[in-house]
């Protein structure tokens, strides 16, 4: 997630998401969607957690369309072809975008589950990537989904990628040519995408990551293997 996690909301963050999402997920048998969309269906509106967010205009569109955003398990390698294809557009490695995914996959990124969780936590990320109002509006500037809005990243899962592929891209442009070795590039990338520029530019001089921006790091290594298995071409 872009900016740091108060450890106590890591800690009861687990509890009260799931606590939501059995509250979520009754409220829509009740209201008869009894039936799970079809993986790679078009995604439907979601009508019960605030204005239904505007379609984006084709000319946006430069890759294929992410499968639909739905409440079933969620697993980033099915969206290797966006995520190669977003790392592309914006010169970063792909493997790094799928490993965030991996990193940020901590909670079910059901639409109506993310609304219902920000109502509680105004300031709480949305989309598969975890990115902030604040983030994204900066990002999308000068980009091809400029006229996007925040609100619709919990739907367009390709939105997602492309938003977090452009932020790395940032970062990268940050990053001093002279810096330590300590970390590689993709580490502080990594690291600058959880705990925002500043902090990177920190690690880059050499300064020790605290508890959870090192747990943020290991959670990158140990899925750093299955990202670039997801992301192999062919």
């Amino acid at each position: 997630m872009s900016g740091v996690r108060a450890s106590w909301r890591r800690r009861r963050l687990p509890v009260i998401v799931l606590a939501l999402y059995v509250v979520v997920r009754a409220a829509n048998t009740s209201q008869g969607d009894s039936t799970p969309p079809v993986r790679g269906s078009t995604p439907t509106p979601t009508t019960s957690a605030g204005p239904t967010a505007p379609s984006a205009p084709a000319a946006t569109s430069s890759a294929p369309s992410a499968p639909a955003a739905t409440s079933s398990s969620y697993d980033p390698a099915d969206y290797a072809s966006q995520v190669r294809d977003r790392a592309r557009q914006a010169g970063v490695s792909a493997r790094l975008v799928m490993a965030i995914l991996y990193n940020e996959a901590y909670k079910p990124h059901d639409p109506a589950l993310e609304r219902a969780w920000q109502r509680v936590s105004p300031d709480a990320a949305f989309g598969v990537a975890n990115m902030h109002r604040a983030t994204f509006d900066e990002v999308k500037k000068g980009r091809d989904f400029a006229n996007r809005s925040w609100q619709e990243l919990p739907d367009d899962r390709d939105l997602a990628i492309e938003a977090e592929a452009w932020y790395l891209h940032d970062l990268a442009a940050q990053l001093p040519a002279a810096r330590s070795t300590r970390w590689t590039e993709d580490e502080l990338l990594a690291l600058g995408y959880n705990t925002g520029a500043g902090n990177m530019l920190a690690f880059a001089r050499g300064a020790t990551p605290g508890s959870q921006a090192q747990a943020y790091l290991d959670k990158l290594h140990a899925n750093w293997a299955r990202a670039g298995r997801a992301v192999a071409e062919g």
